[in-house]
């Protein structure tokens, strides 16, 4: 595996693989890798001949009481990972490396970014379409990857990818939990041993939410309370629950097509977050994953 650290060595890298005609998957993370990104890099390496993987923490995603100065760091032992599943090529950059401060430009993406986490975060999702936006250009993958857990930031990324006639198709990979239902998540090492015990109680209700709209609840507002409720008995300060539209992310007031079940709240000073992605049809009730391959020219 290459590990660069600048965007002229990835291009120079990609260009070589791009006129030989290989088809290149891309896995922007931020370090800290679990088997969630393991799944990302398997699936990259399984539909393309070229994988490319980046570890960067963005600090434009941060909000200035959020958890940048001590968000893991573990550099030595992600490379080792992607170096076993066959990752070709690492971008390490830092900082100075893709920001000056000479820099003006800006990525919105209107009212996608504004709701759920976005309503409590500002200027989180303006800072993770900049950064995407910046590493599609450097890597110019054919494939982007990312995982279903964070719904929300692959609906934006989607959006913007469109709108920004970015060619690359954006693969969602399901969500990598541990064995009691537990998000993986690279914060869940902030977790102390009385959080981490309770905090599966956030994917408990939604599962309690699905099961009452498999049962044929259509109306959102008793799944949502009962989920708020369950996640406060477990000792969660709620963010919000909520069932929205899985394109829109706006409010719905009969979960019907697709519906995007989320929560995120804090527990023992850990912010988690969390979802399940429904097709409802009739009776019908499919787990899916969030991809709009319809808003993509290049899909």
């Amino acid at each position: 595996m290459k590990i660069v650290t600048t965007p002229r060595e990835v291009r120079e890298a990609i260009d070589h693989e791009k006129k030989a005609g290989t088809r290149v998957g891309f896995v922007p993370t931020m370090g800290a890798l679990h088997e969630g990104h393991v799944s990302l890099v398997r699936m990259a390496r399984s539909r393309t001949g070229f994988v490319a993987a980046s570890i960067f923490v963005n600090p434009k995603q941060f909000g200035p009481k959020e958890d940048l100065s001590r968000y893991p760091q573990t550099f030595d032992r992600d490379r080792r990972m992607l170096e076993d599943l066959g990752c070709d090529l690492l971008f390490h950059p830092d900082e100075r490396s893709l920001y000056s401060s000479a820099d003006r430009t800006r990525i919105a993406v209107d009212e996608l970014s504004d709701v759920l986490c976005g309503a409590s975060r500002t200027g989180h999702f303006h800072g993770v379409a900049l950064v995407v936006a910046k590493l599609f250009n450097i890597v110019r993958p054919d494939e982007a990857y990312f995982g279903q857990k964070d719904a929300q930031q692959a609906v934006v990324i989607q959006r913007m990818s469109a709108d920004l006639d970015f060619s690359v198709r954006i693969v969602l990979g399901p969500t990598v939990r541990e064995a009691d239902g537990l998000a993986m998540s690279s914060r869940n090492v902030y977790l102390d041993p009385a959080a981490r015990a309770h905090a599966p109680a956030m994917y408990r209700s939604l599962r309690e939410a699905r099961a009452r709209i498999e049962s044929g609840e259509r109306d959102p507002s008793p799944i949502v309370a009962m989920m708020k409720t369950a996640m406060r008995d477990a000792g969660f300060d709620v963010e919000y629950a909520c069932a929205v539209d899985g394109a829109t992310l706006k409010a719905i007031e009969r979960i019907d097509g697709t519906v995007l079940i989320a929560c995120a709240g804090r527990i023992g000073g850990t912010r988690l977050i969390d979802n399940v992605a429904l097709r409802v049809s009739g009776a019908s009730v499919e787990e899916i994953l969030l991809e709009f391959p319809e808003w993509s020219r290049y899909a």
